[in-house]
């Protein structure tokens, strides 16, 4: 498997240098330089498809800014949530969802998963702010839970703005 991390995209045109504009369709690709994997956006006119020696491409649309978004808190408030949850056996699954949201946000980073004697997952996590380590078991949550964690993440961990 492929490890690498993915540039946020550079708002302009690789060939033409334009801004791309809120609202309007653009392309990436991902290509191989060296050890390195790096990220060209192009805006639809100057899109001739992806180039041989690409990994992937996909078609995106540059997000509009409005007032009505909605912000994440504060790493520091999501980090002190997760950490007051490691002690309630009953909320394990919320902690894993949200363990999944700051290795998206690039709070944790995945160290490595173990497998358990009992049969699951263990993830260990490094969390670079703090010098922290957390082992976290993996805890899927059932369907009938699913709505109510994002309802309980939304109410805690989002504000408009």
């Amino acid at each position: 498997m492929l490890n690498f991390e993915v540039q946020r995209c550079t708002r302009r045109c690789a060939t033409t240098e334009r801004e791309l504009r809120p609202g309007v369709p653009f392309f990436s690709v991902l290509v191989s330089e060296g050890s390195q994997v790096v990220r060209h956006d192009y805006c639809e006119e100057a899109w001739q498809g992806p180039p041989q020696e690409s990994i992937g491409f996909w078609k995106s649309r540059m997000p509009v800014q409005n007032s009505t978004r909605i912000n994440w808190a504060p790493n520091d408030v999501m980090l002190d949530y997760f950490q007051r949850l490691e002690v309630d056996v009953n909320k394990q699954d919320i902690r894993y969802v949200l363990a999944l949201l700051m290795i998206r946000r690039r709070v944790l980073r995945l160290e490595e998963t173990r497998p358990l004697e009992t049969g699951g997952e263990m993830m260990v996590l490094y969390c670079p702010r703090t010098e922290a380590e957390y082992k976290l078991n993996v805890v899927s949550p059932n369907q009938g839970r699913i709505k109510e964690i994002q309802l309980e993440l939304i109410q805690l961990l989002f504000a408009d703005t």
